[in-house]
Order: C-alpha cells, then structure tokens, then sequence
C-alpha cells in the first residue's frame, strides 16, 4: 500500500522540504572566457621559420666574419643543449671545457687552419682525461669524457664546416690555385646557401608527406613519427629545391653557379636530402635515449638549436668533402 505525500515527507521523490525549497544560484561567467585556443605546432614552425629564414640569408650572404659569428654562438647554444641531454643521462660534463673548444673550431677553421682543428680536437680530448683526474667522482669518468668530447666534435667539429663552405673559392685556392682562378668568388656562398635550403626543404617535404600519405614506419624505435611514404617526399622535395636553386641562379647570375655542373646538382640535392634525414635520425636516437622530445624551448614549435640543425649537421660537412672531391676529379 503506498503511502499518501506530506509537506514533511519531501515529496513524491523523498526529498526533504528544505532542499525541495532551496534555491539555487548559477555561478557567474568566467570573467576570463575560455581558454585560449593554443596555435598548432604547425603555425609555431612557420612563424619560427619566417623570422630566421631571412637573418639567414643575410649573413650567408655577408660571409665572412658574420657567417663566423653566427657559427660560434650556434655553436655555444646546440653544444650546452647537447649536454643537458647527457646530464640526463646522469653524466657530469666538463661543460666548460667542451663548450670552449667546440667554440674554437669553427674560428681556426675561418682563419685557414683546419689542420691545427684537429690538433685541437686531440688535444681536447686528452685535456678532458686530465681533468677527469682531478674530480671527487669516478664513477662517471667514462660517461662524462665521452660524452664531453661527443659534444665537441658533433656540434662543434661538424659545424664549424659551415664557415669553410662559405669560404670556399679560397680553400680551392690555396691547394688548386688555376682551378680557383675560374670559381666565382662567391660560390661559397652558393653552396652554402644551396646547402641549407636543400636540406630545409627535404625536411619540409617529409612533414607534409608523411602527414598526408604516410602509413609504413621508417625507424620506429628511433622516431615512430617518421614514414617510408615521409622519406620519399623528403627526397623528391629536397631534390627539386636543388634544382630550383641551381636553375634561380643561372638565371639571375650564372657566374655565380658556374662551376657546379647540372648533374652535380641532381646528385648532390639527391644525395643532401638523404643525410639530412640520417642526420635528423641521429638526433632523434639521442633524444630517445635521454628521454626528451625536443632538445631545448629556444624556438617555437621547433625545440632548440640542436633540433633546428640537426640535419644539417652532417649535411655541411658532406657538401664541403664531396665539392672537394668533385673539383678534384674534374677541375684539378
């Protein structure tokens, strides 16, 4: 039998008469709003390009002393990154040390003395055994020189090509003089920007290939984001921009890009767009083993320096020893 409803039972639903009664008040609007709708790492990657893409430019343009400059403090900024990479790893670098050499190489390399960088890089390394001697800790000798002088010569060694690359004409010069009588003074300067924008655009074409067709991993222990389908527009991109490039310059100053032949440029655009994926595939294997995404916050949607010329880490340095090659076999 059901039992009839009372102002003091609550109601039909049980509830008490008080919290039948009570009234309720919504909460203001947040004064605030919503959230602002963070940009996407796409948006942050080409604001981030479009403000360094020009700077660049200007001082390949420039040489010399600002190429120089330019190289050092890159230099200084992808080195200490680098060692906060092995500091995850609980190794003690002698940061001072390395990032004084690294900073060196690049400077004895302008100056003409590429063989006195390597004396450097040898004697850097046994003055980090030295100094290992005299810290409290030995547990991690091994760990922090290694990883000191790892430093040294990837960022450091590696780079630092970028100012004897500039300079090309006269590194040909001094070793082949005839053959740098018919080089264009600023060749160098081409090959370095030719270099660069090669490699960039390689990057590029993986992003938006791999985003739009890609399915099958290329190194999914290293970097799962990266695709088969990524690495071929890496290719076709990074080669198209070679030829644009060679092509952009034989027609507003053919002199200038004289001295690199056609089929040089097929091959070398090739050739540059696969090692700048080997050389964002070593980054992405360092990162993984410290367990970080990006190597640093400088640069917007990008990571730091070290995540921005990764590729072209190894990619100057190929350029410069296969243009060498390349002058040898056909011009010397």
């Amino acid at each position: 039998m059901s039992q009839a409803t009372t102002p003091s039972s609550g109601g039909p639903l049980g509830a008490p008469a008080a919290a039948r009664d009570r009234v309720v008040h919504p909460r203001p609007p947040s004064a605030h709003g919503p959230a602002p709708r963070k940009p996407s790492n796409l948006a942050l990657r080409l604001v981030t390009a479009a403000l360094l893409i020009p700077p660049v430019i200007w001082v390949i343009y420039q040489g010399g002393v600002f190429v120089l400059a330019t190289v050092v403090v890159a230099t200084l900024l992808a080195v200490n990154e680098f060692y906060q990479l092995i500091e995850q790893k609980g190794a003690e670098p002698l940061r001072g040390y390395g990032m004084a050499a690294a900073a060196a190489l690049p400077v004895l390399m302008y100056f003409g003395y590429e063989s006195l960088a390597t004396v450097l890089l040898t004697v850097a390394l046994l003055a980090m055994m030295v100094v290992q001697l005299a810290k409290a800790r030995i547990s991690e000798a091994l760990a922090s020189i290694s990883g000191t002088f790892f430093g040294v010569f990837y960022v450091g060694w590696l780079l630092s090509h970028a100012v004897v690359l500039r300079q090309f004409t006269q590194v040909v010069a001094s070793r082949w003089p005839d053959v740098a009588a018919g080089m264009h003074p600023e060749f160098g300067g081409f090959l370095l920007f030719y270099t660069i924008s090669a490699v960039i655009a390689g990057d590029v074409g993986a992003y938006f290939a791999g985003r739009a067709y890609g399915r099958r991993k290329l190194a999914p222990r290293i970097s799962p984001g990266k695709t088969v389908e990524g690495a071929l527009g890496a290719l076709a991109a990074g080669t198209a921009m070679a030829i644009a490039i060679k092509a952009g310059f034989d027609f507003a100053n053919p002199e200038v890009a004289s001295a690199l032949s056609w089929g040089a440029t097929v091959v070398t655009g090739f050739a540059l767009a696969i090692v700048g994926m080997v050389g964002d595939l070593i980054e992405s294997l360092l990162k993984r083993d410290a367990e970080v995404k990006d190597t640093g916050t400088l640069l917007p949607g990008t990571g730091g320096i070290l995540d921005r010329i990764d590729s072209n880490l190894i990619a100057i340095p190929v350029m410069y020893y296969a243009m060498l090659a390349y002058v040898f076999l056909t011009k010397a």
